[in-house]
């Protein structure tokens, strides 16, 4: 297992800020995505059922309905403030998408490296390789690229749940809000 880590080289440090950072980031956006600080169900079903807010004072909703509460004049500014809090729960989303891009380049780059090396050991009078030495530099060379995809996948899957997650608050977020200015405007 350690060889494969060899195997990388000087790639294997970039490699690693990316795994710290997709880790670091998919578990910070599932900590900050848990229901009860976006949607608590106390406040959505205060708001369904048109009574006084309370609870989940620190929650989105909250933020959305304390300032609902103090701009009941202005919708637009309402919905604003709300596209502004639905952007700061995509916060950290985009750089996952950038690691999945770039940890396989990097590693394709490791390979690419290895494999140069390996074929720059090619015996000038034959013209042929050590074989054993040439299958594991090849086999090493790899190592990268398997690094590389060991970051991507679950970046990419991460991505796309968060991304999933984040749409689904949205949307119930802009149907709340439909309620609640609704409320704001009747006469």
């Amino acid at each position: 297992m350690l060889d494969i880590f060899k195997g990388a080289g000087l790639l294997i440090y970039p490699l690693a800020l990316c795994s710290i950072a997709a880790v670091f980031i998919i578990c910070e956006r599932l900590y900050a995505l848990r229901k009860g600080a976006v949607l608590p169900d106390d406040l959505v079903d205060a708001v369904v059922h048109g009574r006084a807010y309370s609870g989940g004072t620190h929650s989105v909703l909250a933020r959305i309905l304390g300032f609902a509460n103090e701009h009941k004049a202005d919708p637009e500014a309402v919905k604003a403030f709300a596209r502004l809090e639905i952007n700061r729960l995509e916060r950290g989303i985009p750089y996952l998408d950038v690691i999945y891009a770039t940890a396989p380049l990097i590693g394709l780059t490791g390979t690419v490296t290895g494999l140069l090396q390996v074929f720059s050991q090619i015996a000038p009078d034959t013209g042929l390789p050590d074989p054993v030495a040439f299958t594991k530099g090849v086999a090493l060379a790899l190592s990268a690229t398997v690094i590389g995809l060991s970051i991507a996948i679950p970046s990419l899957v991460g991505s796309g749940f968060l991304q999933r997650k984040v749409e689904n608050y949205a949307v119930k977020i802009d149907l709340l809000l439909e309620r609640v200015l609704g409320r704001h405007t009747r006469p």
